[in-house]
């Protein structure tokens, strides 16, 4: 008979979140990279997202403290990676996910890119791309952080419109300015500056920089499959594929590597841990928190089942997937947040965790408002609670 696998009750795993995630007040990072490393990476499409998923995860510091790490020490930094999505990482980590995700992305971007061009039929190829790109660094080289509006009023090149789909029914013409750009980002020679205007801003400036040192590609998927296990174990491989965004060949490949070992969960299902990681996880102090919209917490696997009651999605999500902002308590999903005009910070409760919960909710409410300030707070994908909320 083979020997039982340990058990991870439901609990634990919630525990693991409090701890790992830093978001029990006695597990809060002293610095916005502490606070990325401890889940991997922030999720960056939407820009006020990297602040205030860092503000819940922080002993103190406001925004100043994110922007600080964003665009003075540059200790973290946003890539096009995991999803074909924008994620901020330390920039300890940020080589490895050049090599397992981001190079593949580019990849893709640059043969999209020459595609269409060719279809356009005005002879733009690659070296008419290539030379697209050199004279917008040399333009960055002289302009310093440049929004990329002021890059296509320098560099004639981008402002070169294309057909995209000549023919069809979503024939449409488009500038090259923005997809030249992306390419770019995407190959690491140029990376995302300070907004023009607040922290809640995606109208980024565009600085040249030198591309990541090349990881071997199996070597970097192991390194971030390990460190993704250790802070979202216990999890599956359709966790980690649907995380990454990898091919199943890839993510069985560096969980291999890894070595992880296997549980047991309440449901009956068995899950991965990092190597040795199948002791009790004691629980921290009681805990609240509001997360924003995509915050990797809400977003680290395919099913979410141990944190969110299924009856509680509908409210909490859009269409496609992504997250709102959510109540948390103890490593729950027990209601929503939203910021209203006048700035006040309202939320909702789904569920009944109890009257001590409530006060504790409150008072991270009155936190996150006072962090926020003059800031304004409206979602990129916004979902029905939100929308209720404000209403």
């Amino acid at each position: 008979m083979s020997p039982r696998l340990p058990l991870v009750t439901t609990a634990e795993r919630r525990h693991r979140l409090g701890r790992r995630h830093r978001l029990a007040p006695s597990a809060r990072a002293a610095t916005v990279v502490e606070a990325a490393d401890s889940v991997v990476a922030l999720h960056a499409t939407d820009a006020a997202t990297v602040f205030l998923s860092a503000r819940a995860r922080l002993t103190a510091g406001g925004p100043s403290a994110v922007e600080q790490a964003l665009y003075e020490d540059v200790s973290l930094v946003r890539l096009l990676s995991m999803r074909n999505t924008l994620f901020a990482f330390s920039a300890e980590l940020a080589p490895y996910v050049d090599s397992s995700t981001a190079r593949a992305i580019a990849v893709k971007e640059r043969r999209s890119l020459l595609k269409h061009l060719d279809e356009d039929g005005q002879g733009l190829d690659a070296r008419w791309l290539a030379e697209a790109e050199t004279a917008a660094l040399d333009a960055l080289d002289a302009l310093g952080p440049t929004t990329g509006s002021q890059l296509s009023a320098a560099v004639p090149a981008l402002r070169q419109k294309i057909i995209i789909g000549r023919g069809k029914k979503y024939e449409a013409q488009t500038g090259v300015a923005t997809r030249v750009i992306r390419l770019l980002a995407a190959d690491g020679r140029i990376r995302r500056d300070r907004p023009r205007g607040s922290w809640t801003s995606s109208q980024y400036r565009w600085v040249h920089t030198e591309p990541w040192s090349p990881v071997p590609a199996a070597e970097a998927r192991a390194e971030i499959a390990g460190r993704w296990l250790h802070a979202y174990g216990p999890a599956t491989e359709a966790d980690l594929k649907w995380w990454t965004g990898w091919t199943l060949t890839d993510v069985r490949t560096a969980l291999a590597a890894v070595g992880p070992d296997q549980v047991l969960l309440e449901d009956g299902s068995t899950a991965l841990v990092s190597p040795g990681d199948t002791g009790p996880e004691p629980a921290p102090e009681p805990w609240a928190a509001l997360l924003p919209a995509l915050d990797p917490t809400g977003m680290g696997w395919a099913d979410r089942g141990f944190h969110l009651d299924p009856a509680h999605k509908l409210a909490l999500f859009d269409y496609a997937g992504n997250i709102g902002p959510t109540v948390w308590w103890n490593g729950e999903i027990v209601g929503g947040w939203a910021q209203r005009s006048d700035g006040e910070v309202v939320w909702r409760l789904l569920s009944s965790p109890g009257r001590g919960a409530e006060q504790a909710i409150a008072a991270e409410a009155a936190r996150l408002a006072s962090w926020v300030g003059d800031a304004r707070i409206t979602p990129r994908f916004r979902t029905p609670l939100e929308r209720e909320l404000v209403a």
